[in-house]
């Protein structure tokens, strides 16, 4: 095995290459129904490991990707391989059954007893199930099923809560590329202050970043790969192929100056980003191999004159609207079919809608209704009302002693209940925050800035004595909802 391929020390006990094999587009090669022989994938495996490309990264929902793992470690043992896996359940499957089932699954398939990495993927955080997810996962990491917990697609906002409310996450993967450059703000300064690793995917764009592309027409939809399907729509996103065509200009010449190929600029410079510890980078196994042109990004970095180019370039794509993993929460879902319906069934309603004579409302569980009898939420008509909120989620207080944290989860459990009434959190016209200690209050206005921006309703915040020394803030809300 090369030496020549750097590391990432992730956690004391996983060491991984800072370019990780993506073996997503499995489910791709799959996805006529053809059945792939593992045990011939699983020695296609065997150039990268022999290079020093040792980890692999795959997920519940590649294919036979899980299978072909556990194949590898069959014919050729452990040898110093890292398998990377994720769990992505449905909105229906976040119980506490279900996430040792998908734990014992994932081992099973992987032919492990422990997993290197698992990463969680939540659809939304309005359902708070998700948390209790994190939390019965961190349950099995401690009784030795999961050697590490990781997440995907997390935002800044929500990775932070994470990490107040005492989750052991050591890594979030999430998109990062030439034209998707929302890891860099927020996430990584999260990242940089816990000490997380962002586990970068997309670097080249489904290959589209590539020369193949530099002067052709777009890909057709009827013949692209789910990947290339994908990126399109973040092309489209951050201006249109014309502007994508002046980006491939621009990486075209520093690739040649650097007598590399155009995929080891792009990928070169996600690699020098901030808090990424490693990149993501695609394999059709069996297909093409391109072990070599990858090592090649370990000869070279970029200069200043690099750099100015590239962001002289990049200044006339559009930013890919909103937060890290928001292209799987809501419009505009930069999926490859462009909606969820190849990833979902249906989305429940966070709390369960009680219909009585002239209203509907909802309870979220905590004590706190029980002992002075009222409800979450109420909608009378068009009108719904959502009762002070604080923190509380069964006997947790979610973000810790972070007021950003808290507040944001407030906020999400006031979507919650929104959500369960047939209404959204742009729905709501009026907020009235209470706040414990001033000094807490100038976070808990920029988190509540972050959420109700484009939303705009009127708001009061106001200093009050909260029931209950661990929280931090309380919010209401009114809604109307329109047809």
């Amino acid at each position: 095995m090369t030496s020549s391929v750097p590391r990432t020390q992730l956690t004391a006990n996983l060491n991984t290459a800072q370019v990780i094999t993506g073996l997503w587009q499995i489910a791709d090669m799959e996805r006529d129904g053809s059945k792939l022989e593992l045990a011939s994938l699983a020695s296609a495996m065997q150039p990268y490991v022999k290079a020093g490309l040792t980890t692999f990264d795959m997920a519940d929902h590649y294919g036979s990707a899980e299978d072909i793992a556990g194949q590898y470690r069959a014919q050729f043992g452990e040898g110093g391989v890292q398998m990377l896996t994720k769990w992505v359940p449905e909105p229906d499957a976040m119980t506490k059954e279900a996430t040792r089932e998908a734990v014992e699954r994932a081992l099973k398939r992987m032919n492990s007893e422990r997993l290197d990495l698992l990463q969680f993927h939540t659809w939304r955080y309005a359902d708070a199930r998700w948390l209790d997810c994190l939390g019965w996962l961190q349950e099995l990491k401690d009784e030795g099923l999961i050697a590490n917990l990781g997440l995907t697609n997390v935002d800044a906002a929500h990775l932070n809560m994470v990490l107040h409310s005492g989750i052991e996450v050591v890594s979030n993967q999430v998109s990062c590329s030439l034209i998707d450059r929302r890891a860099q703000g927020a996430l990584a300064k999260v990242c940089l202050e816990h000490g997380i690793n962002l586990l970068a995917y997309g670097t080249v764009a489904g290959g589209l970043l590539t020369e193949r592309w530099r002067g052709h027409p777009e890909p057709r939809e009827d013949d692209a790969t789910w990947s290339q399907m994908k990126y399109a729509r973040f092309i489209d996103q951050a201006g249109g192929w014309k502007v994508f065509q002046d980006v491939l200009d621009t990486v075209h010449e520093i690739a040649t100056r650097n007598e590399v190929s155009m995929a080891n600029v792009a990928s070169r410079y996600v690699l020098e980003q901030p808090a990424v510890g490693a990149i993501i980078v695609g394999a059709r196994l069996g297909q093409r191999n391109h072990v070599e042109d990858t090592l090649k990004l370990f000869e070279f970095s970029l200069s200043e004159e690099d750099k100015g180019m590239l962001e002289g370039s990049l200044a006339k794509l559009s930013p890919i609207p909103g937060d890290c993993g928001d292209e799987y929460r809501k419009p505009p879902f930069l999926t490859a079919s462009g909606d969820l319906s190849h990833h979902l069934k249906s989305f429940p309603p966070p709390f369960e809608p009680i219909q009585i004579p002239q209203k509907t409302y909802v309870l979220s569980g905590t004590t706190w209704e029980t002992f002075a009898g009222y409800c979450r939420a109420v909608r009378v008509g068009e009108h719904i009302n959502v009762s002070g909120t604080t923190a509380s989620h069964g006997d947790q207080v979610i973000g810790g002693k972070d007021a950003a944290a808290q507040t944001h989860f407030v906020i999400d459990k006031l979507e919650a209940a929104l959500l369960s009434l047939g209404g959204t959190l742009e729905d709501v016209i009026r907020t009235r925050v209470f706040v414990d200690d001033l000094a807490h209050w100038e976070a808990i206005a920029q988190a509540h800035g972050e959420r109700f921006r484009d939303i705009l309703p009127a708001n009061t915040l106001v200093q009050a004595k909260l029931v209950g020394s661990d929280y931090l803030v309380e919010i209401e809300a009114e809604a109307i909802v329109r047809s």
